[in-house]
């Protein structure tokens, strides 16, 4: 959870408190907000937060593939696996 006075940091703090700010980064495994001119710009985080980061991204992107393929058999908006290859023999001109 994002803590707003721990989190959001300015630039020029971080340049000064970087060894710091590393190992809070490290320690939390939440990232900080840094800002310019008091307006939010970047992103800083660790290595293994955001590998751990993407590999939620990609599990929710299986997920969702998965949801929609359910939800697409409901609405029959699928062909069976014969009808798919005699469309893919035909496009391409393979014979059976």
């Amino acid at each position: 959870m994002l803590d707003i006075g721990r989190d959001i940091q300015s630039l020029t703090d971080f340049k000064k408190k970087t060894p710091e700010l590393i190992e809070q980064l490290k320690r939390t495994g939440e990232p900080v907000v840094l800002t310019i001119n008091g307006r939010a710009e970047l992103v800083v985080q660790d290595a293994a937060a955001y590998q751990k980061l993407r590999a939620i991204v990609e599990q929710a992107r299986v997920l969702e593939g998965i949801r929609q393929g359910l939800e697409d058999m409901k609405a029959g908006r699928t062909v069976s696996l014969d009808e798919f290859k005699e469309h893919a023999r035909a496009r391409h001109g393979i014979k059976p």
